[in-house]
């Protein structure tokens, strides 16, 4: 083999070494989704907001928590959806210290429009079920949170939305987009 062909063969996606095809991987998915968001009039965090409402929590605090990016952060997305119509905040009856936020209709159409996203999005994987095992390996590697490893986006399986949830994944707080219905 010449060096021209070896070098060749060193710069294939095959032969990199794991770092920078998952480096390379992450870039490629998160430049695809921030794009097909944008084609429906949503950002990433905006995504996540409209997620943790959507199961059920109106508490900006929460969000936040949840989401584990820090309160003035969940502030500016909040406030952006809200000037989009997609969220409104109103005060607590039981608390007049504070609002809570609740999705508005359009808020749950830009929610559903996000439905399927994955299967536009992301490229098709012979085992995708594995892939996903394998990620949340890597980013609860260590972790000593057991709730670290729960998925946010699985179905709630009871009504109690406190009770269902889980906080977010450490790596990348995205909650999935809603379920394909087939």
């Amino acid at each position: 083999m010449d060096r021209n062909t070896a070098e060749a063969e060193q710069h294939r996606p095959e032969n990199w070494p794991l770092g920078r095809l998952l480096g390379a991987a992450s870039r490629s998915v998160e430049r695809a989704w921030a794009q097909a968001l944008e084609q429906r009039g949503l950002t990433h965090a905006g995504l996540i907001v409209l997620h943790f409402l959507e199961a059920g929590f109106d508490s900006q605090s929460d969000l936040a928590r949840l989401a584990r990016v820090e309160a003035q952060t969940m502030s500016r997305t909040v406030d952006r959806l809200e000037r989009e119509g997609l969220v409104v905040r109103s005060p607590d009856p039981g608390d007049r210290r504070r609002h809570v936020l609740n999705i508005t209709d359009a808020g749950r159409r830009a929610f559903a429009a996000a439905g399927g996203l994955e299967d536009e999005v992301f490229p098709e994987v012979d085992d995708p079920e594995a892939l996903r095992a394998a990620l949340v390996q890597i980013v609860t590697a260590g972790s000593t949170d057991p709730t670290e490893t729960a998925d946010p986006a699985a179905p709630a399986e009871t009504a109690d939305p406190a009770a269902a949830a889980d906080p977010a994944d450490p790596a990348d707080p995205t909650p999935r987009a809603p379920a394909r219905r087939d």
